[in-house]
């Protein structure tokens, strides 16, 4: 969990405020009919020219590959203060001039006894309140553990696909478990990348995995309108979800292609989204006063790649990784 410290305010949109207190800060977000409906199996039907939500693309060699959770002498305590440069560039790029939509998935409890994790879904709390509360995101819906399913998390896409017009703004967050195999997910890879996600609603506990290919996610935002979007992974082998840069976009990634992503009790979150959220959420990230130029009126607000540099410079664990196809930086 990240925590704001005692005493400090900050300001959310139309006035709104969250106290910091030693035991965190604390937001009520609402959960629109909207959301409530996409929390339900397959009540929106996928576009033809999209993934079928039901139905996996085929696959072999499939290997999971569990986000660790680090206990005891091998946790790290949670720092943080270490500012460095390095995506930011210092100048503003294009404002939004739009809506901002968000997808916030966190997945912890997964079938069976064996892989859970134990602080994902708290990642998808902690960026649910930041995107809401900094950045005053006008729709986000949360997907956490039973309901992040095939089904919900792709008609989440379509829905938003189908909202987001040019200008707009698109955040899509991932924590979990990663995957790596060979699919038929439309690009020539020899090795893919997935996010593991959970079955339909009422599989019972003893049941596969299921996930979800980044050929497929390339495939599900392929037409949408605006192509300002912010793709955020806390997982291993992170680096691998690259298939979804293009012009506009921007991945923040905990992991290199190759490399795993760690949580833990220290962080109450996994390590690459807790100094993420830090960053974010005190305005500690912030490195380039925008304001003195003219172009930011808030200089507390932070961007992407000022936020990814803060993580980038605090995780011990994490090998953090962005891949950048906005002009100069982003700010949600």
């Amino acid at each position: 969990m990240v925590y704001w410290p005692a005493g400090i305010e900050a300001l959310g949109p139309e006035g709104r405020s969250v106290m910091g207190t030693s035991k965190g800060f604390f937001l009520a977000v609402t959960v629109t009919s909207a959301t409530l409906l996409l929390l339900g199996i397959g009540t929106l039907g996928a576009k033809p020219d999209k993934p079928n939500p039901h139905k996996p693309v085929p696959a072999t060699d499939i290997v999971l590959v569990p986000k660790i959770t680090l206990q005891g002498a091998q946790s790290r305590a949670a720092r943080g203060g270490q500012r460095r440069t390095g995506a930011a560039t210092g100048f503003l790029g294009e404002p939004c001039s739009g809506r901002k939509y968000a997808i916030v998935i966190g997945i912890s409890e997964y079938p069976g006894y064996v892989n859970d994790l134990d602080y994902a879904d708290d990642d998808a709390d902690d960026v649910t309140q930041v995107l809401d509360v900094v950045y005053g995101f006008d729709s986000i819906i949360t997907l956490k553990d039973a309901y992040g399913t095939r089904s919900a998390i792709m008609n989440a896409i379509a829905t938003v696909g189908e909202k987001a017009v040019s200008g707009d703004e698109v955040v899509f967050f991932f924590s979990g478990h990663g995957m790596t195999g060979t699919a038929a997910d439309g690009d020539a890879e020899r090795t893919d990348e997935a996010i593991v996600i959970n079955p339909p609603l009422g599989s019972g506990p003893f049941v596969d995995y299921e996930w979800i290919w980044d050929g497929e996610l390339r495939t599900a935002f392929s037409g949408f309108a605006t192509s300002r979007i912010i793709f955020i992974f806390d997982v291993c082998n992170a680096g691998g979800m690259d298939d979804l840069q293009e012009p506009g976009r921007v991945l923040l990634m905990a992991s290199g292609e190759r490399s795993d992503a760690y949580e833990g009790p220290e962080w109450g979150n996994g390590e690459f989204t807790y100094y993420l959220a830090q960053g974010i959420a005190t305005g500690v990230a912030n490195m380039h006063d925008y304001a003195e130029i003219g172009v930011l009126s808030n200089p507390i607000l932070v961007t992407a790649e000022e936020a990814f540099d803060y993580a980038k410079a605090n995780c011990e664990a994490d090998r953090p990784v962005i891949g950048d196809g906005f002009l100069n930086d982003l700010l949600p």
